[in-house]
């Protein structure tokens, strides 16, 4: 036994003789009773900060342990409004999700089951600890736990000890030593000799003296623990990049190789290649490569594809927020330039875009690189290596194919889970790969598919490629598709066409209710690799099998629109529709550009009898609508007015409505026909406290109050 635990054991044994011994017992009482007075008046300083970082935000505000908890007790408000503020603050611009609550609220005994959660979810625990910190049993508590999930599983734990010492929780004297004295004699012994020692473990660990930190300048403390945590939590700033790549680390080394490391200026990499060759997937190595080295990081995807549906602002914007963390409403592209240029010079920035078709993206976005601090790093993505020559990009790589070798290695990863095909399928897994042209996509596709089928089927396979040569990838991805059960086909296309982006949950619900059986469907596309489930849960797909999948829909009538099954492109769905051109044919339409208040009357929808996915932003619908959508089972009705003016608007199917981005209220003028929709046919309506912390708090994002049959 060591000297502390000595003393330990002495000063437990003394508090027991005085109970024992009853001395003045009743002045005990009155005493105990004018401490618990003047402890509410005290300046208490229980700051407990516990976080981590995730970029997926859910419908109830609760981000599944990814958030920074702002614990504090501080009656007197001066803490609260100094120090603590300042870091939950800076916290907050550094782009972690920070929650603040108050202490004095807590009721109980135990660690509640959303607070226990959020603590052990998180990544690093940060406690801060005050000179009343142990008067606290919620404080002495919740630091316990924060310890058990360190041993546990790994959790960093960083405290600060505000305007204390470490030595004085190790020998528990002033004020810290009478809180647990009080503690004692109201608790279990076992409960308090817990607390002793977190008190004693928390005081050994590596953290903060406020008072040894630039003399006690808390705005100097406040920058080192940000920058920490910053530094802590990188990895989860990093891009999700495949299991089984092949080459890869050759190919970032080539192009590390090419960056100017003495360069004050911004170096702009240029990364181009065919599709389906991992321009993208080599983007995010070089940028997890590069992310440790930055404080302020961008990815933005899918340049092409966003810029064609939402416009080049959207892209400001969301590079805007990357940088700054913080919203900017941007309304026209020379907007969004003056904010880069303007509050950007100071920002030493790692950006990568992906999936560049237009010299005017780069103008927009990034310019000739002056508009960033030097040092900054741009990385672009495209298919057109003439944008790059046209931007004058210093630094250009063009991304060849895999050889041979690489080829086998990639393609066996997929078709038999190792680097090698088995014995008796060597032969043929060479003929395979030989027409696959060294493109890690199609090697990926055609591998997924491959794996655990017939020999027949392997032959048949190398056929049907052998017959295309020149369009190796997409006729990978027809062979692909037409082995799908017809309910899968259908999901695929759906997902194409519309719900990119999506959460992998939401769809379902229309996917089940059309018997498409979308749990196993979806399963399906990821073995095969069309399709992949993001960390954020989302519906993910490649540009080649996206643009596969709308080539499609497009074959089904290639000069008019109303002869295919999916609308998604704005301007062919607003032609359609308000032409009033629409047919049976349609059965999802997408009106996803703000429609400035339109009106739609019911006679719009009088054909489209098998609609069962409807988009509409900020327009409204009116007439009557009797008997009219008879097959919706998605309504999303963005920014949908507060004047309800169908009439009859009874969809029987509808499973999902979602009025994201709306400022409608119980009161809301179209809740009448859909209630009587769910007490007729048995849709369970759920999340309705959503609806009521809409009006309440104005969050601005829920969906789903149909989920399903009941």
């Amino acid at each position: 036994m060591d000297l502390r635990d000595v003393k330990r054991r002495e000063r437990r044994e003394l508090r027991r003789g005085v109970k024992r011994l009853g001395i003045q017992r009743e002045k005990e009482k009155k005493e105990r009773g004018k401490w618990k007075k003047q402890v509410k008046v005290k300046v208490k300083v229980t700051v407990k900060v516990v976080f981590s970082f995730n970029q997926n935000t859910c419908l109830s505000g609760d981000h599944g342990g990814g958030w920074v908890f702002l614990f504090e007790r501080s009656s007197e408000g001066k803490t609260r409004k100094g120090f603590t503020d300042h870091l939950y603050n800076s916290l907050a611009s550094a782009g972690i999700y920070v929650f603040r609550d108050d202490n004095e609220l807590r009721v109980g005994e135990k660690i509640g089951p959303e607070l226990l959660c959020s603590i052990t979810q998180s990544k690093i625990s940060i406690p801060i600890i005050s000179e009343n910190y142990a008067s606290s049993r919620w404080c002495l508590r919740e630091l316990a736990q924060m310890l058990k999930c360190k041993r546990s599983s790994g959790q960093i734990v960083l405290p600060i000890f505000y305007k204390v010492k470490p030595c004085q929780l190790r020998r528990l004297t002033g004020s810290l030593g009478d809180a647990i004295n009080a503690h004692i004699e109201n608790l279990d012994e076992t409960v308090v000799k817990e607390w002793e020692e977190a008190l004693e473990e928390v005081s050994s660990l590596k953290g903060w003296v406020s008072d040894n930190v630039d003399n006690g300048h808390e705005g100097t403390l406040v920058k080192i623990v940000v920058r920490k945590v910053a530094s802590e939590l990188k990895w989860l700033f990093r891009l999700i990049v495949p299991n089984q790549l092949v080459g890869i680390d050759d190919r970032a080394e080539e192009v590390m190789s090419l960056i100017d490391p003495k360069s004050n200026d911004t170096r702009i990499v240029g990364i181009y290649g065919m599709g389906g060759i991992g321009k993208t997937t080599l983007a995010k190595v070089l940028y997890n490569k590069l992310s440790g080295d930055f404080e302020c990081l961008s990815f933005v995807a899918n340049i092409r594809e966003i810029s064609w549906r939402k416009g080049i602002e959207s892209l400001q914007k969301q590079l805007i927020y990357d940088i700054l963390r913080s919203p900017h409403d941007v309304s026209t592209v020379d907007e969004g330039i003056g904010v880069i240029k303007c509050r950007f010079t100071s920002k030493k920035v790692l950006i990568l875009l992906d999936d560049v078709d237009d010299k005017t993206h780069l103008n927009a976005l990034v310019g000739d690189g002056s508009w960033f601090k030097a040092g900054s790093i741009v990385i672009i993505t495209t298919r057109n290596k003439s944008i790059l020559d046209e931007a004058g990009v210093g630094y250009m790589y063009q991304l060849n194919e895999l050889s041979l070798k690489q080829s086998l290695i990639l393609f066996s990863r997929h078709a038999f889970r190792k680097d090698s095909p088995e014995i008796d399928y060597q032969l043929i897994s060479r003929d395979v790969v030989s027409t696959t042209g060294g493109l890690p996509l199609a090697l990926e596709v055609i591998g997924s598919f491959l794996c655990g089928k017939t020999k027949k089927v392997w032959k048949d396979t190398s056929n049907k490629l052998k017959k295309v040569p020149d369009k190796k990838v997409q006729e990978t991805l027809r062979i692909s598709y037409e082995a799908l059960d017809l309910e899968v086909q259908q999901i695929f296309l759906d997902i194409a066409c519309v719900f990119i982006g999506s959460s992998k949950q939401n769809p379902t619900y229309m996917w089940d209710s059309c018997d498409f059986f979308p749990e196993s469907g979806i399963e399906v596309l990821c073995v095969m690799s069309p399709i992949k489930i993001d960390k954020d849960g989302k519906l993910m797909m490649h540009d080649q099998p996206r643009d596969f999948g709308r080539e499609i829909v497009r074959l089904e009538n290639q000069k008019e629109p109303q002869g295919r099954s999916r609308l998604w492109i704005h301007e062919e769905a607003i032609d359609v529709l308000e032409s009033n051109k629409g047919t049976s044919k349609i059965e999802a339409l997408r009106l996803d550009k703000c429609g400035c208040r339109r009106s739609y009357t019911g006679e719009l929808f009088k054909e489209l009898d098998r609609l069962r996915f409807l988009q509409v932003n900020a327009a409204n619908l009116v007439g009557d609508f009797l008997n009219l959508l008879p097959q919706l089972r998605w309504l999303q009705w963005e920014e949908c007015p507060l004047d309800f003016a169908a009439a009859n608007f009874h969809p029987k199917k509808l499973v999902v409505l979602d009025p994201s981005w709306s400022g409608i209220s119980e009161d809301w003028g179209g809740w009448g026909p859909v209630k009587v929709r769910c007490s007729r046919e048995g849709i369970s309506l759920v999340d309705n406290h959503v609806l009521l912390r809409v009006q309440s708090h104005q969050v601005l994002l829920f969906s789903f109050l149909f989920l399903g049959e009941v």
